[in-house]
């Protein structure tokens, strides 16, 4: 009963037709961020950066050196981050819907060859296909 149960809540999971094709502007502005971030011309200006920065180290306190570089490359690699996370979230969840399609549209396939072979061992293995779809739902924190 509880395997029943199981496989009717995982061939519910969220399927590439389900979800929401709106895109926040803040995910619009993730998106090109880290397209940037991935390119040669922003490690470039990395590599400017640290060229520009480094003779200042004539000019000025070594304290306060070593405060710009810091405080800049914190702020940096802390936007960075956050902005490389949203994105790489929402490729995560795109994949496991993809999965999701892939697996369920699978189980569909197998349940109807194992009806026309009368196959116990194709359909056993259909039905732990069908649980593992949503799978991640469970297994995520």
């Amino acid at each position: 009963m509880e395997s029943r149960a199981h496989e009717s809540e995982s061939a519910s999971a969220t399927m590439p037709l389900d979800v929401s094709h709106k895109v926040s502007p803040f995910d619009h502005f993730a998106t090109r961020a880290s397209q940037l971030a991935a390119r040669a011309p922003f490690f470039l200006f990395c590599i400017v950066l640290v060229l520009v920065w480094a003779p200042s180290v004539l000019f000025l306190p070594l304290d306060t050196w070593q405060l710009i570089i810091n405080t800049t490359t914190t702020i940096i690699t802390f936007l960075l981050v956050a902005l490389l996370q949203n994105t790489q979230s929402r490729n995560d969840a795109a994949t496991q819907h993809k999965l999701n399609a892939v697996a369920s549209g699978l189980a569909d396939l197998m349940e109807h060859v194992a009806k026309d072979s009368g196959s116990h061992d194709l359909d056993e293995r259909r039905k732990e296909l069908r649980r593992a779809v949503g799978l991640e739902r469970d297994e995520s924190a």
